[in-house]
């Protein structure tokens, strides 16, 4: 099923009686989810997320905007006709039910010709328990299970009616790590079997980008960047985008653009044409900016010699992950009290003294304007 969001705003009246503006939760908000596809919703606590799923699922009626699920206008349809999966952060299970009678909750509300016998409820919940791998835990009440089996009830529950679409709210926020992982990879697995339309909503951009066919970063109710997980990591738009996709985080420092060079205080760091996000249509105009380097994105350099193009650091430490090692510095430049690279092990440099010397990945710079 298609999803279609034209120009959706959603505000609420301001609690704060002096104020007379108004909270804009969700502002002039437009994308399309393809049929089958699951797509993201990123971003940090209050940017929106939720009051978006909530528009969609009917539990919030839009200030304006339409929503389509394929060429049905939904957008003043009651949230029970819109055939909708729900999954709450707090999976939401009744505690005195068993699984099965969880599962199977949704089944007994339907009315008219939707209406099924005893047997047919039984074998829909039997699929559902299936697809999420619960089978043998239905006679189980909640509080005899763990979160992870938990929410997959709550999943089952969400799809035992066969919805035109699945919106997840941070479904895993609950689970410890290792769980979230498990769980997450079984998420992907569960929306590839049905091909339902899945919003994904976390603020989890490691959630996100390993599951997600296409992602829409948000802010302060407005999309930011909507794209392919690693097309918008790879290019992001905007500073506030690199800086919320990717861990350890983006390292900023503040710079200047020069005669088609970026300068980081006095070092000439890098060419400006050979950034591979940089729009060069736009021309190169000298002035300030802020260059914004991934921390997989230095290369070090044992002896710098005469070379031009060089960015030095005062080094504090080196710290050893295994596979990776953590190179801390600090430059005056830089927008955070660290500069963390992250190097592989086995090119883990020697550094003598208190200073240590890049080459920068072009592929890994992203150059934006201060204004």
């Amino acid at each position: 099923m298609k999803i279609i969001l034209e120009n959706l705003t959603k505000k609420f009246p301001n609690r704060n009686k002096k104020e007379k503006s108004e909270v804009i939760a969700v502002n002039n908000f437009s994308f399309e989810i393809e049929d089958g596809k699951l797509l993201g919703l990123l971003g940090p606590s209050g940017c929106g997320k939720s009051t978006v799923l909530n528009l969609i699922s009917g539990l919030e009626k839009p200030t304006s905007g339409r929503i389509f699920f394929g060429d049905d206008d939904v957008t003043n349809l009651p949230p029970e006709n819109r055939e909708v999966g729900l999954v709450f952060q707090n999976y939401a299970l009744y505690p005195h039910l068993t699984v099965r009678e969880n599962i199977r909750f949704p089944l007994e509300n339907l009315r008219g010709n939707r209406k099924l016998t005893k047997d047919q409820m039984e074998q829909k919940v039997l699929e559902a328990a299936r697809l999420v791998q619960i089978e043998s835990l239905l006679d189980r009440k909640p509080s005899e299970m763990s979160g992870g089996q938990q929410q997959r009830v709550a999943i089952a529950r969400a799809l035992v009616k066969k919805p035109r679409v699945l919106l997840l709210d941070e479904p895993l926020s609950n689970l410890d790590a290792r769980l979230r992982l498990q769980t997450r990879e079984e998420l992907k697995r569960i929306q590839l079997e049905t091909g339902i339309t899945t919003i994904f909503v976390t603020h989890d951009q490691e959630e996100a980008m390993s599951i997600c066919d296409s992602i829409v970063v948000m802010k302060d109710g407005s999309i930011m960047q909507h794209g392919a997980p690693q097309d918008v990591y790879d290019s992001p738009e905007n500073l506030f985008v690199a800086k919320f996709l990717g861990s350890p985080q983006i390292n900023v420092f503040e710079g200047q653009i020069k005669d088609g060079f970026v300068y980081i205080e006095k070092d000439r760091v890098i060419e400006l044409k050979d950034i591979t996000s940089f729009d060069k249509k736009q021309g190169a105009p000298d002035g300030n900016v802020f260059v914004a380097v991934r921390p997989e994105g230095f290369i070090t350099v044992s002896d710098p010699g005469d070379d031009p193009i060089i960015l030095r650091c005062s080094f504090d430490k080196m710290e050893v992950m295994g596979r990776d090692t953590s190179i801390i510095c600090h430059n005056p430049a830089a927008g955070s009290a660290v500069i963390r690279a992250i190097i592989p092990s086995e090119d883990r440099p020697v550094i003598m003294g208190s200073e240590v010397c890049f080459k920068l990945k072009p592929s890994k710079v992203h150059v934006f304007y201060t204004e």
